[in-house]
């Protein structure tokens, strides 16, 4: 069973949607029972750091998601709060990856939106995939490159497009919406 952490943000279902178009079943849940015993988690995320830290906490979600032994994938926003000190309503993340969330500088080339290049592909999430490929971004804040920084991308300045350590995978693009390069992303997770 694949499960989608339910909180109050956005883009749940288009991931679940993208889920079943490779007919792969998932429900969408905030039991934590239901979660531990998961084959594979998926924290998906559109929405703003501190209400939805603060939504996790009263589900005692930021404590259960650190703790999980079987994979699990954050996407945006739930890449940046598996992170620490976020910039974003100056929250605390859940400190699974050791790196700090940055808002981009000013200016008008803010929010990154859009198809851009990943490269540097340094994780078997990205079996498959060719260098400099093309994702689907949407976002105003970053993670630096870091020691978990299993993928680069550059906009403005060079940052970390997709996170690994240990069990825990993380990517700042939208594979649910980077076709059928997302798709293999995807699937990638699911037969780790």
């Amino acid at each position: 069973m694949i499960a989608l952490i339910k909180y109050n943000g956005g883009n749940v279902s288009s991931v679940q949607n993208a889920l079943a178009r490779l007919n792969i079943q998932s429900i969408v849940t905030d039991d934590p029972e239901l979660i531990l015993n998961a084959d594979k988690v998926i924290f998906p995320g559109v929405g703003e750091a501190s209400s939805t830290m603060k939504v996790l906490k009263e589900k005692g979600l930021d404590t259960l998601i650190p703790a999980l032994k079987q994979p699990v994938l954050g996407i945006c926003l739930g890449m940046q709060l598996m992170c620490g000190d976020n910039e974003e309503g100056g929250v605390k993340g859940m400190g699974i990856f050791d790196v700090d969330v940055k808002k981009f500088p000013p200016g008008d080339l803010v929010p990154h939106m859009g198809w851009n290049t990943i490269s540097n592909l340094q994780s078997p999430l990205f079996s498959g995939i060719e260098e400099n490929s093309d994702m689907y971004f949407v976002h105003s804040y970053y993670c630096a490159v870091s020691d978990a920084t299993a993928t680069v991308c550059d906009y403005i300045l060079p940052f970390s497009a997709s996170l690994q350590k240990d069990n825990f995978f993380a990517v700042q693009f939208h594979p649910e919406k980077s076709g059928p390069k997302g798709s293999q992303i995807l699937k990638n997770f699911i037969n780790l």
